[in-house]
């Protein structure tokens, strides 16, 4: 039975679309942290918040998480009655869900939060406290999984999170449309955005990045995916801690520990 409470958290533009978030769930349900903690839980419910004015987004979500865990929960949280209202149109409880809620995580205990394009639209300084109010929600063993993309989910960007704290920051995007790495600036977590300057970590990653994109132009006749790989690779090469392997850098990724983009005054959420 979850607790009675009062949702947290203030309204958002609600923009979203088909597929939007393509990028991320392909990485949910490959990433072992993730499968991991679904395959572990005694209930594998998983909170999509502030899934926005359409719940498209959320049925993509449920449908592509249940190969990874039998009788996986997806619940839908939004401040918003109307878009509540929108959810449950296409609910199939238990399996898929939609809720009132907030930060607060609607007072249930999930194994693993997606918390999209909501805190973009906060201040800076509303991340700490919103990432430890949905933290202290999660189960023991719980992910929180907070980011940014564009409208059409060409460049995201996301913090993974555990009760330690952010463990890694992960860029994504379609490398067939990506001028320059540094695009994805743009569509850092509210956490980093402010922090794209000269002087400050995740600035030189992405200078870095560049540097090495622009390396890697003999690759371009590969394919964008090629250059990218190998733009990453060198990246590696340069003595920045990449993680994964080939394989992910080939889907357009780049996977770094929070710490390597933060520093050491804010590393902690």
């Amino acid at each position: 039975m979850a607790r009675a409470v009062i949702p947290v958290g203030s309204p958002t533009r609600g923009t979203t679309n088909p597929n939007r978030l393509r990028r991320i769930d392909r990485w949910l349900v490959s990433e072992p942290l993730v499968r991991r903690a679904l395959r572990a839980a005694d209930d594998p419910l998983v909170v999509d918040l502030g899934y926005g004015a359409s719940p498209v987004t959320t049925v993509e979500l449920a449908r592509r998480l249940a190969p990874v865990r039998p009788g996986v929960r997806v619940l839908g949280l939004e401040l918003d009655a109307d878009r509540v209202a929108a959810g449950r149109a296409v609910a199939e409880p238990p399996r898929l869900d939609f809720r009132r809620g907030g930060f607060e995580l609607a007072g249930t205990r999930p194994v693993l939060v997606r918390a999209f394009n909501v805190l973009r639209q906060y201040d800076e300084a509303d991340v700490a406290p919103s990432w430890a109010a949905m933290l202290s929600g999660l189960a023991p063993g719980g992910v929180l999984v907070e980011g940014t993309c564009d409208e059409i989910g060409r460049l995201c960007a996301w913090v993974t999170l555990t009760a330690e704290g952010p463990r890694t920051l992960t860029l994504s995007c379609r490398t067939a449309t990506l001028d320059r790495p540094s695009a994805l600036a743009a569509r850092l977590p509210k956490a980093l955005i402010h922090r794209n300057v000269d002087g400050e970590p995740v600035h030189a990653l992405l200078a870095a990045l560049d540097t090495c994109w622009d390396t890697a132009a003999p690759y371009a006749v590969f394919g964008p995916r090629a250059r990218w790989t190998e733009a990453v690779r060198l990246l590696a090469a340069r003595g920045w801690p990449v993680l994964g392997g080939r394989r992910r850098w080939r889907l357009g990724e780049l996977t770094v520990p929070w710490h390597t983009v933060i520093g050491n005054s804010h590393r902690s959420c």
